[in-house]
């Protein structure tokens, strides 16, 4: 694990308290990871999974931005040379900026900027001078909020109890004492640190939470009014929710391996067919990350949400039966079992409501947030020594693929269900709530 002392903020601005309904929720979410990295953020943000992604993910989508909307721009034909940016190397002052006599130094942006191209892997080679300086340009301007929110949070008050229960909470993410040991080893945290950054993160949290407590009211008749003029938004495709059991096939697998799985695959078709329970058997058998948890549900899914053979066969299958034959796909061998089925239409308000009004929610809490660091930049010294970024014009930039993923405008219509799906793309077309 990587240590993100610096970007307490970007974890706040990416977990769900601004972001958690932004964007239109998948019926069948990713799939299950190894427990999460330690990190140093609360889960009074919300949420368990890896705080490390989601602190470089501003980062990490600042550097693709960039990427993306300065593209067509090679260095030798641009006419708008940043300077000091002539090349790929860019020369930068120490520090890169002051906020109210408080240094940010070149190291720190350096290392958030390689952090976050490692993660969104990109190539740093094939990013140009221009490029780079509209990604450092992003994450400096989180890690000066940073500064800001830090300094502002200094008088808010988290007790060591509450930092210990935290503690605990993100040690029981691991399978053992020795796990967790084993992961702060690795992040290059002695113990000390690990909780003092934890504290700082937590205490940051809390205070930006009471910056916008009761700014975020949503009444019945707001959401109506949201549901009637979006109502196309709450379509829905033909959904079916299953089971699987997955025997995982290597790429590049030979014969043997092959039809050793396909064979664990019919075998376990016998052993459901003779009734014993699929959930069981799917915690017993199942080579899918998660699947002791779940059991193997998938949840409900549209056919575009699976890879096209996993579809056709759970769409085809009868309720309650389980696949007569082992369903091969890139991932491997399943044995489906179709659990209930729902035809196409549209979710009604009171289906959606709750969802309706944590979008609402989450969109006045960004607002408020939004607000209160602009009051607090305008009122800060702030010395920012980067170079300027280069100008972007219509026609430097690209148009947006088609399969992008949806704008925090996404109206979101439900909540992510505990499952691990066999998605057809990363970027899958989200569902409407079933």
């Amino acid at each position: 694990m990587k240590s993100h002392t610096n970007l307490t903020l970007f974890t706040f601005l990416v977990t769900p308290f601004l972001a958690a309904s932004l964007l239109k929720a998948q019926i069948a979410p990713a799939p299950a990871a190894s427990p999460a990295p330690i990190t140093t953020t609360s889960s009074a943000q919300g949420d368990s999974s890896s705080a490390t992604e989601k602190a470089l993910a501003k980062a990490k989508d600042a550097v693709a931005a960039a990427k993306e909307k300065l593209g067509a721009r090679k260095d030798k034909d641009s006419s708008a040379k940043v300077s000091g940016a002539s090349s790929t190397v860019i020369a930068l002052k120490d520090p890169v900026a002051i906020v109210d006599g408080t240094k940010i130094s070149k190291a720190d942006l350096e290392k958030a900027f390689k952090e976050a191209v490692a993660s969104s892997n990109i190539n740093p080679a094939t990013l140009t001078a221009d490029q780079k300086i509209q990604g450092y340009h992003q994450i400096l301007d989180a890690l000066i909020m940073e500064k800001l929110v830090d300094k502002k949070s200094s008088g808010t008050e988290v007790s060591d109890a509450d930092v210990n229960a935290e503690i605990e909470k993100i040690q029981k993410q691991f399978p053992t004492p020795e796990a967790f040991n084993a992961e702060l080893k690795k992040s290059g945290q002695p113990m000390d640190q690990f909780t003092s950054n934890l504290k700082k993160s937590m205490r940051q949290t809390k205070w930006m939470k009471e910056q916008i407590q009761g700014k975020d009211i949503v009444t019945d008749a707001d959401a109506q009014k949201f549901y009637n003029e979006n109502i196309k938004q709450f379509a829905n495709p033909e959904m079916v929710k299953a089971s699987h059991i997955l025997f995982l096939v290597p790429q590049g697998a030979s014969d043997s391996v092959v039809k050793a799985k396909e064979a664990a695959a019919k075998a376990a078709i016998v052993r459901a067919n003779k009734g014993e329970d699929f959930s069981k058997l799917a915690m017993e058998l199942s080579e899918e990350p998660g699947a002791k948890q779940r059991g193997g549900d998938l949840g409900f899914f549209s056919k575009s949400q699976m890879v096209p053979e996993f579809a056709s066969a759970a769409f085809d299958q009868k309720i309650g039966s389980v696949s007569a034959t082992p369903v091969k796909t890139k991932f491997g061998f399943h044995v489906i079992k179709v659990a209930e089925k729902k035809p196409a239409g549209t979710a009604t308000f009171v289906e959606v409501k709750p969802n309706i009004i944590a979008y609402l929610q989450n969109q006045k809490r960004r607002a408020a947030f939004k607000g209160e660091m602009q009051q607090l930049r305008q009122t800060a010294k702030i010395e920012n020594f980067l170079p300027a970024p280069a100008i972007i014009t219509p026609a430097s930039i690209k148009p947006s693929a088609p399969d992008k993923a949806p704008s925090s405008t996404t109206i979101p219509t439900k909540a992510p269900a505990a499952a691990t799906p066999i998605p057809a793309s990363p970027n899958s077309t989200p569902a409407a709530k079933n």
